[in-house]
């Protein structure tokens, strides 16, 4: 990501060394908040601009898109990502004396299994379907011998836009009531699903990467989340571009030194792209009101 800014950076001097006097107006928002709760950077500054009655016509996400070499993948939308903290109620006892207790863990087991093996969705053209996925169980008192009073169950919905967040809890509340379980469970929502259908931004794109690197790219909504989810909600045309992500989140994350040039000379070519969009476009001021941001 880290790249990605830099050849941002350096993309917009060229252009604006080649056109003094642009088409378009163009913005950098940063933010390190992207990983955590998101309840700054990106989310603040689209409240911000909602409260102004500002939007942008089109967004680039730098987020790390290409899987061998770089431009050959595009994400032009995202699932949508909800969790819950499920917490299942039992009566701790002895393990020796189970008809005095009730293991909530074996309580469970069945309604989670379902779950699993549920279809949510069958997703669509653009999105793969729901995916619906345990990330931690903690249950027990660490001794062998006690059954445990409650065991919690961390659990993600990645969601198309084939599912709604109101949706899927519905069908969760329902599967857990079918099982008679004794339950708390509280919901966050991480994101809505957005979608940039074939239009001016995915043309500049793709247009770009032809003529820099010569390869077609794929569009693809698959992998994690970006602050794409909340830009998307003052910008109707969101795409991430970005060098590739094979070390992503390891140890030794790194990219390439060869691959920086050419995804910098793609953001300058993507730039060049809708500026001459917008000289082509009918009583199109200087400035333009279009803004690309990046």
């Amino acid at each position: 990501m880290k790249t990605s800014i830099a050849a941002f950076v350096v993309a917009v001097e060229e252009f604006l060394a080649a056109h003094p006097v642009p088409r378009i107006s163009m913005a950098f928002l940063l933010t390190s908040d992207e990983e955590g709760p998101s309840v700054d950077g990106t989310k603040v500054v689209v409240e911000q601009l909602k409260a102004r009655g500002e939007s942008l016509d089109y967004c680039i996400v730098g987020e790390p898109t290409s899987v061998e070499k770089t431009g050959d993948m595009i994400k032009n939308g995202r699932r949508g990502t909800l969790s819950g903290k499920l917490t299942v109620r039992g009566i701790q006892g002895h393990i020796a004396y189970p008809q005095l207790a009730r293991n909530p863990i074996h309580q469970a087991l069945p309604a989670l299994a379902e779950m699993a093996a549920t279809e949510w969705d069958k997703g669509n053209a653009f999105f793969p379907p729901t995916s619906w996925q345990i990330s931690n169980m903690h249950g027990g008192t660490g001794a062998t011998n006690v059954i445990p009073g409650e065991v919690v169950v961390d659990f993600n919905f990645r969601f198309s836009t084939e599912s709604t967040a109101e949706g899927l809890k519905q069908r969760v509340y329902s599967l857990l009531d079918r099982h008679s379980l004794e339950y708390d469970l509280q919901w966050t929502l991480g994101g809505q699903p957005f979608l940039t259908t074939p239009g001016d931004l995915v043309t500049a794109v793709q247009q770009a990467i032809l003529a820099e690197t010569g390869i077609t790219t794929e569009l693809s909504t698959t992998g994690g989340t970006s602050d794409g989810r909340f830009i998307a909600q003052i910008c109707p045309q969101v795409i991430e571009l970005g060098p590739p992500n094979a070390t992503i989140h390891k140890i030794d994350e790194h990219v390439v030194v060869a691959d920086i040039e050419p995804l910098k000379n793609i953001y300058r070519r993507t730039l060049e792209n809708l500026n001459h969009q917008a000289g082509m476009a009918p009583s199109a001021p200087l400035p333009a009101t279009q803004a690309a941001a990046v």
